[in-house]
């Protein structure tokens, strides 16, 4: 069955990745386009650096443009975000891009960005699920036609850099003397963060900058586990930064001066820190249920609101577009800000990474612990739990019963059911577990102000819920 999950539909190339089902949701992507009269502003198709991704990218072109829906397709392998930007650039009504953001070489997948530029939200995914099954159930197989309008070559990378180095303090880059170590991991993301930052006067460092469909034999994930190379380099070259890309550039990793990997929290945390105080914006924040609560220590500082949303990028997109949030983030690494697209963007949180150190004049550490300073340290912490299929049911039912009155010492003050279970403790120490939708994982995220306090949380909830 296809199903479009947290982030689109992935699978396995030639198992169910196939050319007949790509074609097939594409179909089903042209029904939702000329249900919703679309079609005229045309859709963009965009692909990243995976093996076959042009082909299947052809593919969709082919049957979009059979059934009479405009195609600009991508001229070379793009990011998820200059898509995104492409659909509000050129007005059109959604984008198709062909990618599996950071999985492993044989996966493939489909993302669908409606005419708002951002993740689709689950009603227009389950509008397409729909006419994914009515093609099914009719055996109605989409056409590539050659009679449909012709498909327009389109590349939207210079209009993008152009509107990013708008959003970011680039006087103050351009006077700092910065050198930045960049590897966007094989992926499509080669040449944007090099080219903007050179143009800058920072000195750049790239490495694994050419198209490999394996990854170097590992995954593009800016992981910290992931960026060893960049770490080394990063010390080995006395670099001030190094910034890590995911496989279609939608998620940022980055390495501090001294080594240190500096978390997806840690980095939201800060950058939202950073434009309240030195650029002096004022608003609300946007973070999933599963994402640290220092942004939240410092919204109340400044008498901001927080808007707690699921898991998932296109619910923080949905909140920059209705709530006037600055910017929002998740602890999976999606960043984005106010005033560009509400689609998770690693590009931009790198350039806002170099703008920090610029402005700040000292290291992402250094300003991290200012703020621990100010506001409190904390520790996070995702801990996966696997269990087989026949226990899920058990353990969903004791989940749905977890109501304790303490949790590891501490009183619990509030259980929220957002998205899974989230109990919040008297001292601000909180944990949520949420069962994976695609397999037998159960996801522990803990967040206490030590170590030591995670763990203990950990193996209490492990104890409570039969984990």
């Amino acid at each position: 069955m296809i199903k479009f999950g947290t982030d689109g539909w992935r699978g396995v190339m030639a198992a169910d990745f196939t050319f007949a089902n790509v074609a097939l949701v594409a179909g089903a992507v042209a029904d939702f386009v000329l249900a919703h009269n679309l079609a005229g502003r045309g859709v963009v198709v965009g692909y990243d650096n995976r093996f076959l991704s042009d082909r299947f990218a052809d593919t969709v072109a082919g049957v979009l443009t059979g059934r009479g829906v405009r195609v600009y397709l991508g001229r070379k392998a793009l990011p998820t975000p200059v898509v995104a930007f492409a659909v509000h650039h050129l007005k059109a009504g959604g984008a198709v891009m062909l990618t599996a953001s950071h999985n492993p070489p044989e996966y493939n997948g489909i993302k669908f960005i409606p005419e708002y530029a951002g993740p689709a939200l689950p009603e227009i995914t389950d509008e397409i699920e729909e006419y994914i099954l009515r093609r099914q159930r009719s055996g109605t197989i989409p056409a590539c036609g050659a009679n449909g309008p012709a498909r327009e070559l389109t590349d939207p990378s210079r209009a993008y850099a152009e509107h990013v180095l708008k959003l970011i303090d680039t006087e103050s880059i351009g006077k700092a003397e910065m050198r930045v170590v960049v590897d966007p991991l094989y992926g499509a993301g080669i040449g944007f963060l090099e080219e903007m930052l050179s143009g800058l006067g920072v000195r750049v460092d790239s490495l694994h900058n050419h198209r490999d469909p394996l990854f170097g034999g590992s995954l593009p994930d800016p992981s910290a586990a992931k960026l060893e190379t960049l770490r080394d380099t990063v010390l080995r070259e006395g670099a001030h930064l190094g910034l890590g890309l995911d496989g279609d550039a939608d998620r940022l990793g980055v390495i501090d001066a001294d080594g240190t990997y500096i978390s997806p929290n840690q980095l939201l945390s800060l950058v939202y820190y950073h434009l309240v105080t030195s650029r002096g914006w004022s608003g609300p924040v946007a973070r999933t249920v599963a994402t640290t609560h220092l942004v939240d220590r410092i919204a109340a500082d400044c008498g901001q609101e927080v808007v707690e949303t699921p898991v998932g990028f296109k619910y923080i997109g949905q909140a920059l577009m209705e709530h006037g949030c600055i910017v929002g983030g998740e602890e999976s690494g999606g960043l984005s800000i106010r005033g560009h697209v509400p689609e998770k963007d690693g590009i931009l949180a790198g350039m806002l990474a170099v703008e920090m150190v610029a402005v700040h004049g000292k290291s992402l550490k250094t300003l991290l612990e200012e703020v621990g300073d100010k506001y409190g340290r904390l520790y996070s912490e995702r801990l996966d739990v696997h269990t087989g299929a026949d226990r899920k049911p058990r353990i969903m039912e004791n989940l749905r019963r977890l109501e304790p009155d303490s949790l590891a010492g501490q009183p619990v003050v509030g259980r929220f059911t957002v998205d899974g279970t989230k109990l919040v403790l008297e001292n601000g120490a909180w944990v949520l577990i949420r069962a994976s939708g695609t397999e037998p994982v159960f996801r522990i995220y803990t967040e206490a102000g030590s170590p030591a306090e995670v763990k203990r949380i950990q193996n209490a909830v492990r104890n409570l819920t039969g984990l």
